[in-house]
């Protein structure tokens, strides 16, 4: 499933596209996709000027002059193009590979710029929604939800507090949602190696010291990560056409049996299911 800077990616994007824009023409092809579309859904957005794109967590969301926003999750398969004349340009794939186009593009937008941005989603893991903008923040998918890792709220005290007292492992703690938003699996495992903060740890024994640093690795390879273009398993087509590597500069990730890569360290990475996913790190440096 796409992580925090895929998300990130998709969006600036399709922002020179989309933000500031009218949709003077929306077509949904089907009536849901994970879950049902909203009613009314074309008719609704149809005429509306997209005032920001905005991302939460692994949510975009499109702020609409009407007081609703436009919330899209991309699920495991969905991408977009972006439509102009004959030129045609990407924002996906990610993880898992899939036709663009043709029988799974369910939903298109058609801006006043003259361009069509084409949602595509094989497996239509991915949903839609049309929310009061000023009933955002109460709404299930984001209340309660934590900081945004590169946020100015996500800090090492933070981290302490909201781990205070808790003797779950401090990897599947940071994937918990209520306690910092949008981390996956893929980024835990990275911060945590550089951090040199064992993923078994219990999360309320780590002391402060370590979460500054922790707090630092995550900001560091969120930004690697998005400068990049993305950290997907294949070559990544941002929406400019260019391609991101990042996972080319995974640390641990991926990388069971072999050397660590951490400064002076002569550990190999080993790999354990945790939580129902694999686990990358080195024994020796994160011990």
């Amino acid at each position: 499933m796409p992580e925090l800077p895929e998300v990130e990616t998709v969006r600036r994007g399709l922002q020179p596209t989309l933000e500031g824009a009218r949709l003077v023409h929306v077509l949904a092809r089907r009536p849901d996709l994970r879950f049902p579309l909203p009613q009314d859904f074309a008719h609704r957005l149809t005429g509306a000027v997209i005032l920001a794109l905005r991302r939460r967590a692994k949510y975009l969301r499109a702020e609409l002059d009407s007081g609703e926003t436009l919330v899209m999750h991309l699920g495991m398969t969905g991408r977009f193009e972006i439509e102009q004349g004959q030129a045609v340009s990407a924002a996906g794939p990610f993880h898992f590979a899939a036709p663009v186009g043709g029988k799974h593009a369910h939903v298109v937008f058609e801006t006043d710029g003259g361009r069509r941005v084409i949602y595509s989603d094989a497996r239509r893991f991915g949903f839609m929604d049309l929310i009061p903008t000023d009933a955002l923040d109460a709404h299930a998918w984001f209340k309660g939800m934590g900081p945004e890792p590169l946020g100015p709220d996500f800090t090492a005290a933070g981290l302490k507090t909201a781990m205070a007292g808790r003797t779950q492992a401090i990897k599947l703690l940071l994937l918990d949602q209520k306690i910092v938003a949008g981390l996956g699996n893929i980024y835990v495992c990275e911060a945590l190696h550089r951090a040199g903060i064992s993923p078994f740890a219990p999360g309320g024994a780590v002391g402060l010291a370590q979460l500054e640093k922790l707090v630092r690795a995550v900001r560091q390879v969120l930004e690697a990560a998005i400068a990049a273009g993305g950290s997907t398993l294949r070559d990544y087509v941002a929406a400019d056409g260019s391609l991101g590597y990042f996972q080319h500069s995974f640390r641990c990730y991926g990388r069971e049996d072999q050397p660590c890569l951490g400064p002076d360290c002569a550990g190999v990475i080993a790999r354990k299911v945790q939580g129902g996913r694999s686990t990358f790190y080195c024994p020796v440096c994160q011990g």
